[in-house]
């Protein structure tokens, strides 16, 4: 069992769903990425989402756009964002990390020589966002060997028949996008995403996260009462780009902004518990 599926199974012991926390690494400043991993454990984060800054972020909106811009000025790529996370295992050999990105770096890089160290600084799982799974094998297979979970996006839109291919070669969990559209868009339907996990629940006994359009703790919260994890990106970016320039104040709003969405969670699983509405 690896930390995710440790994370995932501690959750449902506990009777709580899983709070994963999206960061551009690099962003606003290198040195800046481990403290705000650190603050978002603190706040009740349990799997920590990096995302690779690429020059080209097509699924992206303008908020995390605007973050990578900001990461790639300071150069920083997939070494240095491995490194980061080496740094961060020095105290924490517990939560879990993703790594989000695109193909692009990775094959540059060369999926054995990736896979291999990123194994070797702490990483957990691969979300590699423009990766068709119908044409992953070599990838996945490198992921496997190395213990890295492959873990993939499943849209509103997509079919029947392709959820179950997808879920096949997925491990860790499966990610929902909750609305058409990039990271940061609105519109969120919780009903509608409640059909959407039935459908992909009958193809996989893995755990669903559900992402995109998660901007507060309201939002983080109705979720919570359908999926088995939240996954929020852009409310925290926007946070780290208002206070780029006040870096303890910028810990300090990103680890209240998890927090609360940690107790809205919280609160909603206490309520389905004692009979309330899903």
């Amino acid at each position: 069992m690896n930390r995710i599926e440790r994370r995932f199974a501690a959750c449902r012991e506990r009777g709580r769903k899983a709070l994963i926390s999206y960061i551009t690494g690099g962003d606003p400043r290198p040195d800046a990425t481990v403290p705000l991993l650190q603050a978002l454990v603190e706040g009740g984060a349990d799997i920590l989402e990096v995302g690779i800054p690429f020059s080209d972020p097509m699924a992206d909106g303008q908020v995390i756009q605007a973050a990578c811009e900001r990461a790639l000025a300071h150069r920083v790529n997939i070494r240095r964002i491995l490194e980061m996370v080496r740094e961060f295992r020095v105290d924490d050999a517990h939560t879990p990390v993703v790594l989000m990105g695109y193909l692009n770096p990775i094959e540059q890089m060369g999926y054995a020589v990736f896979a291999r160290e990123a194994a070797t600084a702490g990483v957990d799982g691969i979300l590699c966002v423009d990766l068709p799974p119908e044409e992953s094998q070599s990838f996945v297979e490198t992921l496997q060997a190395n213990q890295l979970d492959p873990i993939w996006l499943i849209a509103p839109t997509t079919q029947a028949g392709r959820i179950h291919r997808i879920c096949e070669v997925a491990r860790g969990f499966v990610y929902y996008v909750s609305l058409k559209g990039v990271t940061g868009a609105d519109s969120l339907d919780v009903s509608d995403v409640a059909v959407h996990l039935a459908n992909i629940r009958a193809a996989t006994r893995l755990p669903v996260g559900v992402g995109f359009g998660i901007h507060d703790a309201a939002a983080a919260g109705r979720i919570a009462a359908v999926a088995d994890a939240v996954v929020v990106g852009s409310a925290l970016v926007a946070q780290i780009e208002a206070h780029q320039s006040e870096p303890e104040v910028m810990y300090g709003v990103v680890r209240e902004l998890i927090a609360d969405m940690r107790r809205a969670m919280d609160a909603a699983v206490v309520k389905i518990a004692l009979g309330g509405e899903r």
